[in-house]
């Protein structure tokens, strides 16, 4: 199987040989692990004003470096972060990777367009809209759910993308930003209806947020994501209560806990890692990553310390 068929088996939560699938949201550690600075750090305000040849170039440097990453820590997936981001360059971008390997990695891009946790300057004014002009919010959601659908169609034309990311963060470690009924109003409606139009556009879609998601767990359930990320420890998330209660629902990715490979020893790594992947695997529907992305900063040998434990312990015996 290729990683992409891998990853896919493991998002229908279909059983699986062999090594646990593994990708990471964003693997920041370019600079370190290969030379380069990442796509998404780089400024490109002068784009407009390169030849042709120059923007080829770049292309192609963000494209391989995508590739190279894949290569080395294994992962199933990539997740392209196009910069500039503007659509053209997305497809231009998709057609090179696809190009330099083929099927053989899922691909997928963001794909949000829920509301997530407003800024901390703009929180007050944000919620107090939500008392004052309920119906505007919910209009202006219903448009921003309609603007992505038509972008995941005109994708689904063009090919090459395998499904969505939905980034929006939701939950603070003490639980979601806005309490359950009215994540049920403002939220929960149009994530459904974005989950499932992506899903009839033939995208696979995860699901992501960080922080305590136990009480709106059901309700990020409701569309049917194939995947749920990132499980986070840090906010309380244990992936042996989330796979009891839904792993027979969906897909789960993550739960090695950032915060641990930043400040933790190197023996609490190991034990995050490892009790990811033993609460995690039984029954299949399992893709190993961290419980939010290789973050700059992070030390590289940290992240590889984790694989290593995934290498030697995130092996099914048979399919």
């Amino acid at each position: 199987m290729t990683p992409r068929e891998r990853f896919i088996a493991a998002l229908e939560r279909r059983p699986l040989p062999g090594r646990v699938p593994h990708f990471e949201l964003v693997f920041f550690l370019t600079m370190e692990a290969f030379g380069k600075v990442h796509p998404s750090h780089r400024s490109y305000h002068q784009w407009d004003q390169m030849g042709e040849r120059e923007q080829a170039l770049h292309r192609h440097d963000m494209a391989d470096l995508f590739i190279a990453t894949a290569e080395r820590f294994e992962h199933d997936a990539i997740f392209l972060h196009p910069n500039p981001n503007r659509e053209a360059e997305t497809l231009r971008l998709i057609d090179l990777v696809r190009e330099k390997t083929g099927d053989t990695y899922f691909l997928m891009l963001h794909g949000d367009a829920t509301y997530s946790i407003p800024s901390g300057g703009a929180m007050a004014d944000w919620c107090a809209r939500l008392v004052e002009a309920p119906e505007a919010v919910r209009a202006e959601a219903a448009e921003r759910v309609d603007r992505a659908l038509e972008r995941g169609e005109r994708l689904a034309r063009h090919g090459g993308i395998d499904g969505f990311a939905l980034c929006a963060d939701y939950c603070f470690n003490t639980g979601p930003f806005l309490r359950p009924d009215w994540f049920d109003d403002f939220v929960t409606p149009y994530l459904v209806r974005l989950i499932r139009g992506y899903r009839s556009q033939g995208h696979y879609v995860i699901k992501h947020t960080d922080g305590n998601i136990v009480p709106i767990l059901d309700s990020l359930l409701e569309g049917k994501p194939h995947a749920l990320h990132s499980l986070d420890p840090q906010g309380g998330v244990d992936i042996a209560e989330v796979k009891r209660r839904v792993g027979d629902r969906v897909c789960l990715i993550g739960n090695v806990n950032c915060g641990m490979l930043d400040s933790g020893t190197d023996e609490a790594c190991v034990a995050s890692a490892r009790y990811a992947l033993r609460q995690g695997m039984p029954g299949g529907g399992y893709i190993f990553s961290t419980s939010n992305c290789i973050y700059t900063g992070m030390r590289l040998e940290r992240y590889e310390l984790i694989l290593d434990v995934w290498r030697k312990e995130g092996n099914y015996t048979s399919a």
